[in-house]
């Protein structure tokens, strides 16, 4: 088989539906969309979310909570994951992002105490939890927070 061979299968595809070529194609004068009514306009048919009058669920359901737009989002990390900088090195968020520990800093990175630490490092980030500063501290490492 060559790639000028190739063929979908049969039965998968279909002609698409030529509207308003005559009455004998069954779909000539209102091009299958019957008379007058709001499907049969342009732009026709309810809007998104529509229920034919019904209260909407979106209306339905009570209001919960708020969304704080000022908030900060960290870049977390277990300090588990810092494992795989050698020893005596400096983590820094660029460090982090090089070794793919993560996607984006984000507004800064948190380092969390997850798992165990068994290299001796200086952590440098914008935030530290304090059991991820024992942990750190009791191998001999350094935490300085930004």
């Amino acid at each position: 088989m060559k790639l000028h061979e190739l063929q979908p299968a049969i039965g998968s595809t279909t002609a698409p539906k030529r509207l308003g070529r005559g009455v004998g194609s069954q779909l000539g004068k209102t091009s299958g969309k019957g008379h007058k009514g709001a499907k049969a306009r342009s732009g026709g048919g309810p809007r998104p979310g529509f229920e034919g009058g019904q209260m909407p669920l979106t209306r339905r359901l009570p209001k919960r909570g708020f969304t704080n737009i000022f908030a900060k989002e960290y870049a977390i990390v277990n300090v588990s994951a810092l494992n795989v900088f050698e020893d005596g090195a400096v983590v820094t968020n660029e460090a982090l992002l090089e070794k793919g520990l993560i996607k984006k800093v984000l507004d800064g990175v948190k380092v969390l105490g997850g798992g165990e630490l068994t290299k001796k490092l200086t952590v440098s980030v914008d935030k530290v939890t304090e059991s991820a500063k024992e942990k750190i501290e009791a191998i001999g490492g350094k935490v300085e927070v930004k």
